[in-house]
């Protein structure tokens, strides 16, 4: 039950154990709305935590961030976790990295529109292809002209350019309708309006800074801000989906370790798949599949499966169900897919207790040793040894001042870029129109001012990073799309 190489959740027929070995194949949490999946999400998060695994964790009702403060012991807490053969319950906090978006109630957490790229951009600003095309090209010129795209200014001045010198780019580049160039100018002042742009910029997030653990060894829980992100429910489902593109190009290959190096919890689901065209779908696939060779697991939390696609549904090998409703047909039908996802158990029908589950009582089924499901047992979560709410506005500021990553991403850079260079450009008198073409010859005047502006581009912001942008677009599984 304590094992150093397991998280013990609960107690069904026999102690319930997440091994850490397997903890990187993969999970969903589901569950109808209070029945209890906060708490089995924190028991994983704790138990991972004091195993020397760090977590991530969006905080979508702004109550987890109690995982860095103990518990208060009070009677309740003290007989459940006897009657799950935990014996007593020790309160403790954990190390917790706070993050915020608004950089309100966190460290700011930035990505760079280079490494969003244009297919997550794309699927922001709910683009149509010809307007897909258009962003795409854009990206495309800024690469072969040395452009650095790292803000919103940066992408409206490209798309500027682009819509400038459109007659001049069709040849090279393609078709560049003006009313796909001020579709996506409306899609990204939009997105400036709701806050998005604090979003993009520098210093952008280095990966690995999820990944730390403390002086005793316990992994850090990050925690995203993401009550108010949730009101942009398209943003926090594409920001979320470019965390895990970036864990999956920046993390080297390193096959099954005796733990994690990290586990991603994916809150509401759905929203990463909802309207979802199949592409995308067939992508994400791909990244779970191929990412726990990196030493990462990713368990997603939704109300009900049929919240995720079966190709998706099928990789998910550790099980954690509480009560589901059965009113609807819909709702039957994901009792329905929920009993038959499971390793039958002769003791109980599954179906049946899916809609008895009383709360903070699930159905689990963990891989084994051998990576074969468990079968499924009706099960009491174990309590959690940290606050079962928020921490006050006192207590996270405390945490975030003593927080080793404090000052390093607190302030903004806002250095030469895109922006800058078209301004330059734009500030001197040319008689030439900019064409991406570089005429051929080497008469006096066979420059273009196309390239006198790669020229002195590569010379402002150097030599292989002027003439390459790379971007992380869900690794390099999207690179050829």
């Amino acid at each position: 039950m304590h094992s150093d190489n397991a998280v013990f959740v609960g107690k069904g027929e026999t102690p319930q154990q997440l091994l850490l070995q397997l903890a990187n194949r993969h999970g969903l949490i589901a569950g109808a709305t209070g029945t209890g999946k906060t708490v089995s999400v924190k028991v994983l998060a704790e138990g991972l935590s004091n195993r020397g695994v760090p977590v991530f964790l969006a905080d979508v009702k702004g109550d987890l961030s109690g995982t860095s403060r103990p518990a208060t012991a009070n009677a309740k807490l003290t007989e459940r976790a006897r009657t799950v053969g935990l014996g007593e319950l020790t309160p403790q906090g954990f190390p917790t990295l706070f993050w915020d978006i608004a950089g309100e109630q966190g460290h700011p957490l930035r990505t760079t529109i280079s490494e969003m790229g244009p297919f997550l951009l794309t699927r922001l600003l709910q683009l149509n292809s010809a307007q897909e095309g258009v962003l795409n090209i854009a990206f495309k010129l800024a690469d072969d002209e040395g452009l650095l795209l790292l803000d919103l200014k940066d992408l409206r001045a490209m798309l500027d350019f682009v819509g400038e010198n459109a007659s001049n780019l069709t040849t090279t580049y393609g078709t560049v309708g003006k009313a796909s160039i001020g579709a996506i100018q409306r899609g990204l002042l939009v997105l400036g309006q709701e806050g998005a742009d604090r979003l993009f910029g520098e210093p952008a997030l280095n990966i690995h800074n999820f990944m730390r653990t403390d002086p005793e060894g316990r992994g850090y829980v990050s925690l995203l801000r993401a009550d108010s992100l949730m009101r942009q429910p398209r943003l926090y489902a594409t920001f979320l989906l470019w965390l895990l593109s970036e864990l999956f190009e920046e993390l080297p290959e390193v096959g099954d370790l005796e733990k994690p190096k990290l586990v991603f919890f994916f809150d509401e689901a759905h929203l990463l798949f909802n309207e979802a065209p199949k592409a995308l779908i067939e992508k994400v696939e791909q990244v779970v599949r191929l990412i726990r060779s990196k030493g990462v697991g990713v368990y997603f939390i939704s109300q009900s499966p049929l919240d995720v696609p079966e190709s998706v549904l099928g990789q998910l090998g550790n099980r954690i169900q509480h009560a589901l409703r059965a009113f609807t047909p819909r709702d039957q039908k994901a009792v329905r897919t929920a009993a038959e996802t499971f390793r039958a158990n002769p003791a109980f029908d599954v179906r049946t207790a899916i809609t008895e589950l009383a709360v903070g009582e699930a159905l689990v089924s963990f891989l084994d040793e051998t990576g074969v499901p468990g079968m499924v047992q009706r099960t009491r979560i174990r309590p959690p040894a940290s606050r079962m709410g928020p921490a006050s506005s006192e207590e996270r500021s405390a945490i975030l001042r003593a927080s080793p990553l404090y000052g390093h991403y607190e302030q903004v850079v806002d250095r030469e870029s895109a922006y800058e260079h078209l301004q330059s450009r734009a500030d001197r008198p040319s008689p030439e129109r900019v064409s991406p073409r570089r005429a051929k010859g080497r008469s006096g005047t066979g420059q273009t001012a196309a390239d006198a502006l790669v020229k002195s581009v590569a010379r402002g912001i150097g030599s292989s990073l002027g003439r390459q942008i790379l971007r992380g677009v869900l690794g390099s599984i999207f690179k050829g799309r």
